[in-house]
């Protein structure tokens, strides 16, 4: 009975804990400390974007979006440079790096062998890159045009830095979505003659593809959003011309808003808040697209 009684009132009290939580007090100290941090978060980016739609909405006209910046006229300068360059710039980021990140993670998650020393150390690698600050991927592109002979301040060189960013998270989300379809499907498709190739191409694939787009979308959306790596490769803050191909000078919407965000005048910190109101847009539809394509085409094992 002594031994028992314990026992009993150890169990009852580990059932009671899991059941309701653990009510100590530092548990309960450690839970406000979060809800504060999370709600005062919540209220400093509540702030700044009311006071972006307030500065920005008197500059959301067709000047914005026809007109190129200027120096002598603030209260006329557009950027329609910088939206050009961003398109340009995200279109060929996904065309370097989503056919890239696809068919790393494929392999990787089909055909390595995960016992390999080298697909280990890619395995680290890639954990580690995907938490690397942005400006490193700068640095890293800076090196490789001086190594090429390839100018920096161009589409390319822009393009490059922001694949080489987003390249680890679209190779972790191939991989996620490769790994969510059931292994029936694959042994049902070896089973009936089809080759491990043929298997992904036909039938695993097509199934993650949903799971791809999403992390792809995702992925490009930050990618918009970056200034750092390509200010790192002497990004232009002053264009008055449109991108006409991958060795033409460029800006693009985050580093149009950090140059006009420096001025004195308050013609351009107003031009900066309307364009923080078109990269968000951009932004939240892009999200958009991404939950649409999970929610359509995501399939229930």
């Amino acid at each position: 009975m002594t031994t028992t009684a314990p026992s009993s009132t150890s169990t009852a009290t580990r059932l009671r804990t899991a059941r309701h939580g653990n009510r100590s007090l530092a548990s309960v100290v450690f839970l406000v400390a979060l809800w504060f941090a999370l709600a005062f978060s919540v209220l400093c980016l509540t702030v700044l974007l009311v006071d972006a739609f307030l500065d920005g909405m008197t500059r959301l006209d067709a000047n914005l979006f026809t007109r190129y910046t200027s120096r002598i006229q603030p209260e006329a300068a557009g950027a329609r440079a910088a939206i050009l360059g961003s398109a340009m710039v995200i279109a060929l980021t996904a065309l370097l790096a989503i056919p890239l990140g696809v068919a790393a993670g494929v392999y990787l998650e089909e055909f390595a062998d995960p016992r390999r020393w080298y697909n280990k150390l890619i395995e680290v690698n890639l954990t580690n890159l995907a938490a690397v600050p942005a400006i490193v991927y700068g640095m890293l592109t800076a090196g490789l045009a001086l190594a090429i002979d390839l100018p920096r301040r161009v589409v390319l060189s822009g393009a490059i830095a922001l694949a080489l960013l987003i390249l680890p998270v679209i190779i972790i989300a191939t991989r996620e979505a490769m790994r969510a379809v059931p292994r029936e499907i694959r042994d049902g498709s070896l089973a009936l003659g089809a080759t491990p190739l043929q298997t992904v191409w036909r039938q695993t694939l097509p199934s993650a593809i949903p799971g791809i787009a999403t992390g792809a979308i995702l992925a490009l959306s930050r990618a918009l959003g970056e200034a750092a790596p390509l200010l790192l490769l002497g990004g232009l803050v002053f264009v008055t011309y449109d991108p006409n191909g991958l060795m033409s000078g460029f800006t693009t919407l985050p580093i149009q808003i950090f140059n006009w965000a420096q001025q004195p005048q308050e013609e351009f910190r107003q031009a900066a808040s309307a364009a923080i109101i078109v990269m968000l847009v951009l932004l939240l539809a892009m999200n958009a697209v991404a939950i649409l394509i999970r929610n359509r085409y995501q399939k229930r094992w």
